[in-house]
C-alpha cells in the first residue's frame, strides 16, 4: 500500500476492468512521448501515475512517498537507471514492484541483474502486457478478484508529445556537441523514434550510436540526425 503517499487516503479494490486500482505508479522517463503512453496505460488500468524525468527528481519523489510500482527507464539524462534499480531492490522496506524499461536490446539483462522484478521493452503500447508485468509481481491480496479477460488494446500516445521530444533533443544538440551529449541524443532518439514508428530517424540515431561505440568520428552521422530533427520540427501536426 502507498502508506507514505500524502495523496492516498483510501485504497480502492481492483476490478476486472481496472485491475490496478489502488496502485500508485512512479514512472521515471525523460521522453514525453513514452510517458504519455504510460499515462494512458495507467489511466486505462485504474492506477495513479506520477512522473520524474531524471534520477534526481525520482529520488526527491521517493523521499516524500513510497509508490507501489516504480518503472525506470535505463537511459536518463543524469545517469543510468540501473543504479536506481539497484538502490530500490536493496532498500527496506522495498517497493512492491520495480520494473526496468528501455529500447535497447541489452537493457533487459542489465535491469534484471540489478534486481528488477520485470522488464518492459519499448515501445510500450500493449495494455495486456503492461497489466501483466505489474500484476504478475504483486502479492495475491493485491490482485483483482474473479476472472479477467485479456485485451489486445493498443495505446497510442498523442503525436504532440513526440514533437515535444524532438524540440527537447534539438536543444540538447544545439547546446553542446561533446561525447556524452551525443551518446544521450543517440540513445534518446532511438527509443523515441522506435515508439513513434519513425524508421528514418531511428536508423540515423542507431548509426550515430554505432560510430560512438566504435570510437570513430561521427560528424556526418550527427549532421544527418540534426537535419532529420529540423525536418520534424517544421512538420505541421493535425490536431
Amino acid at each position: 500500500m502507498d502508506k507514505t503517499d500524502p495523496f492516498s487516503t483510501t485504497v480502492p479494490t481492483p476490478t476486472a476492468n481496472r485491475p490496478l486500482l489502488g496502485l500508485t505508479v512512479l514512472v521515471i522517463e525523460d521522453s514525453r512521448f513514452a510517458c504519455e503512453a504510460m499515462r494512458l496505460l495507467c489511466l486505462r488500468s485504474g492506477a495513479r501515475i506520477r512522473r520524474a524525468d531524471c534520477l534526481r527528481s525520482a529520488r526527491r519523489h521517493l523521499q516524500v512517498y513510497r509508490p507501489t510500482v516504480v518503472i525506470i527507464d535505463l537511459g536518463l539524462p543524469d545517469g543510468n537507471g540501473v543504479d536506481l534499480i539497484q538502490e530500490l531492490s536493496r532498500a527496506e522496506p522495498r517497493v512492491a514492484v520495480v520494473l526496468g524499461t528501455s529500447g535497447d536490446s541489452g537493457g533487459e539483462d542489465a535491469a534484471m541483474l540489478a534486481g528488477a522484478d520485470g522488464f518492459l521493452a519499448k515501445p510500450i503500447t500493449s495494455l495486456a502486457e503492461f497489466q501483466y508485468a505489474v500484476l504478475s509481481n504483486l502479492p495475491a491480496e493485491r490482485q483483482p478478484l474473479g476472472l479477467r479477460s485479456l485485451t489486445d488494446e493498443e495505446i497510442l500516445p498523442d503525436k504532440m508529445a513526440f514533437q515535444d521530444d524532438i524540440a527537447h533533443i534539438a536543444d540538447v544538440l544545439d547546446d553542446t556537441r561533446d561525447g556524452r551529449a551525443l551518446d544521450y541524443v543517440a540513445q534518446f532518439l532511438s527509443g523515441v523514434a522506435r515508439s513513434a514508428k519513425d524508421s528514418p530517424l531511428e536508423q540515423a540515431a542507431d548509426a550515430l550510436a554505432r560510430k560512438r561505440a566504435a570510437g570513430e568520428p561521427a560528424g556526418s552521422e550527427t549532421a544527418e540526425l540534426a537535419g532529420l530533427i529540423q525536418q520534424r520540427l517544421t512538420q505541421k501536426i493535425a490536431i
